[in-house]
């Protein structure tokens, strides 16, 4: 499992620079924006109804879904604190995090989230690790990325209603990638419903620290730090 984990994030971070060198390739000037959202305890907002109702929208074999309907079944809590220990409940929310299969039942879950997210029109591209969602845009001008970040932010919250998952605001991140410093005006910050996401000069990607020149120093550094000299 972590061997599969650790490919995924690999393929992940390599999507995200490549992206970015293909946009900057380009004879035009533009800016790469990249905001990174969290989704709150994701597994364990996971509601069987909705999951099991997303795969047969995808056209899943029967046979499958009885095999994920058993999968989720009969799962039950019980909560101590100090002497007192209620009894059973019946959950109907959650997923496994230690199971493979769990991972790819997350996929269908965000399913229609990911269709948000993807929009040719808006020059909008993503990259998804479970709960960690990077989306991705680009233009001439900072102040419309962050317009098409408040956009996709409002059909982002229109999903997590219906899917009961809420977004860590305290954890949103946003950086712009940029060859040259002195062609845009990096003063333009994003308000995802009225909350201020700070702009950062390097920003932590699935373990790994991204520079907004894309200079690998920052992420040696912050490798280092971890090191323990004997």
């Amino acid at each position: 499992m972590k061997a599969c984990k650790h490919r995924s994030i690999d393929t992940t971070l390599q999507l995200i620079t490549k992206k970015i060198y293909i946009v900057w390739s380009d004879i035009r000037r533009r800016v790469v924006s990249l905001l990174s959202l969290n989704e709150k305890s994701a597994f364990d907002n996971v509601t069987h109804s909705r999951l099991l109702h997303d795969m047969k929208k995808r056209k899943v074999s029967r046979l499958l879904l009885k095999f994920i309907k058993n999968f989720l079944r009969n799962r039950c809590i019980m909560i101590t604190i100090n002497d007192y220990t209620t009894m059973k409940s019946n959950m109907n929310i959650n997923i496994l995090q230690n199971s493979l299969l769990s991972l790819i039942l997350y996929l269908f879950y965000n399913a229609n989230l990911l269709k948000v997210y993807d929009d040719i029109k808006l020059r909008t591209n993503f990259t998804n690790f479970m709960n960690d969602v990077n989306i991705l845009t680009y233009e001439e001008f900072i102040k419309r990325n962050c317009r098409v970040f408040n956009e996709i932010y409002d059909k982002c919250k229109q999903w997590s209603k219906t899917h009961d998952i809420k977004f860590l605001m305290t954890k949103h991140k946003l950086i712009h990638f940029i060859r040259i410093f002195k062609w845009f005006n990096m003063k333009v910050d994003v308000k995802l419903t009225r909350h201020q996401i700070d702009l950062k000069s390097d920003i932590r990607v699935l373990r790994v620290q991204l520079n907004f020149k894309l200079k690998w120093a920052i992420y040696m550094h912050h490798v280092k730090a971890k090191l323990v000299i004997k």
